[in-house]
């Protein structure tokens, strides 16, 4: 942005302290520069100008008490938008952080304008992320990963690679499906899983492209076969396990028909992106979704006596243990799952769009895969969908801010 499309040299200097305005849930205004964190009604009850806080009373002037303007089209997750975009995953989190300062840098010259910064953000993007970009070595993203991935891969837990072998012993097909291409895939997969880690998947599939592999038709997003890390021949169909790259997901349903023998065999499909992932192989394939929500992490609670329901060998390692938060929750912003409406005084807090997009795609909601890598495989989890309750499907407990807001706990 600074060095090939002329932004201020200030976004550059990125400090500590300007890290708390990264908060998974917010939703860009891009024709007014606003950050909007939203309840589930799709009335605003925290926004920004830039990274500038704006007051109750700014917010009542400019969005009123009503429902955000693009509120329905955005709820419906169907397709992005040239007017609104929602930051769902830690990929896109510091994006947020840079759109927030170019709207203070442009208002410093001009205040009180439509902002059209967006295609230079999506250039950006095309420029450090392309599919070539890792082979070529260009941008600024994939050298730096390269160089030293130590210091910006973790190493997967042992719990999780023998959690991974235990499925695939039990005759579970395994699948990788993401939208990095094969040569960035596989960097990851070595630092996180081990050299090996292509033995313990079926399928793999990379240069997803998702959503767009679930949603678009077989015809438009045929899977292609991989030489070299190079794309090769357009695949009709799927006859064989492997490693293929682009594809669709009615395709790979096929193929998992004929490995299972089954006519409706059950896919269990992991994801953290709630647009991506959860949202997508929910509503396109009608998948089984478990979303990854690490704010579980810093937002989970536990009485003394609530792990007293079931025997020590049935509990997950987070029901044993309680570990050091990973997160902690923005102080500008403030919990991913409640929050009062602004401006109303003694209000009761409401549950946020990001709360009711979790309990109304995913089947559970669990913090990380480590969570749940200890547990039995016939471990039985209550889902969302058992009951009203938008805290059923939470594990291994729901968020604190959850119960403290009285929504009641369900329990098995």
């Amino acid at each position: 942005m600074v060095k090939e499309k002329g932004y201020d040299k200030e976004l550059l200097n990125v400090t500590p302290e300007s890290w708390d305005f990264c908060c998974k849930g917010l939703v860009l205004d891009m024709e007014d520069g606003n950050f909007l964190k939203l309840s589930e009604d799709g009335t605003v009850l925290r926004a920004s100008h830039g990274t500038k806080h704006m007051t109750p009373e700014e917010i009542l002037e400019t969005y009123g008490r009503k429902e955000w303007k693009h509120f329905q089209t955005m709820s419906g997750m169907v397709s992005r938008s040239v007017k609104y975009y929602s930051y769902d995953n830690y990929f896109d989190l510091p994006g947020a952080l840079l759109c927030a300062r170019i709207v203070d840098g442009l208002n410093k010259h001009s205040p009180r304008r439509k902002y059209d910064f967006w295609k230079d953000i999506v250039a950006a993007i095309q420029h450090n992320y392309k599919t070539s970009a890792f082979k070529e070595n260009c941008g600024i993203y994939f050298p730096e990963v390269k160089r030293n991935p130590e210091k910006y891969i973790q190493c997967c837990p042992d719990s999780v690679k023998k959690w991974l072998r235990r499925l695939k012993d039990s005759g579970k097909i395994l699948l990788l499906i993401t939208s990095s291409h094969s040569d960035y895939c596989r960097l990851l997969c070595e630092h996180t899983l081990g050299n090996d880690f292509a033995d313990l998947f079926d399928i793999i599939i990379t240069n997803a492209l998702k959503p767009g592999f679930f949603s678009q038709p077989p015809n438009q997003r045929p899977f292609r076969t991989l030489d070299n890390d190079e794309e090769q021949e357009v695949l009709l169909a799927l006859d064989k396990p492997g490693w293929y790259s682009q594809g669709n997901s009615t395709h790979l349903y096929e193929l998992l028909k004929k490995m299972t023998g089954k006519l409706e065999p059950k896919v269990v499909y992991f994801g953290d992106s709630m647009h991506s992932d959860i949202f997508a192989a929910h509503h396109y394939s009608n998948w089984e979704t478990v979303l990854i929500l690490e704010e579980l992490n810093g937002d989970h609670v536990m009485s003394p006596t609530e792990t007293e329901s079931e025997p020590i060998e049935k509990r997950g390692k987070y029901e044993r243990h309680h570990p050091k938060a990973l997160n902690c929750a923005s102080k500008q912003w403030g919990s991913f799952f409640v929050d009062a409406i602004s401006g109303k005084e003694g209000a009761e807090e409401v549950n946020t769009w990001s709360c009711k997009c979790v309990s109304a795609h995913s089947t559970i909601t669990i913090p990380s895969i480590e969570s749940i890598a200890d547990l039995p495989l016939d471990y039985r989890f209550t889902r969302f969908s058992s009951s009203s309750s938008v805290t059923a499907g939470y594990y291994p407990k729901p968020p604190r801010s959850l119960l403290l807001s009285g929504e009641p706990m369900v329990t098995k």
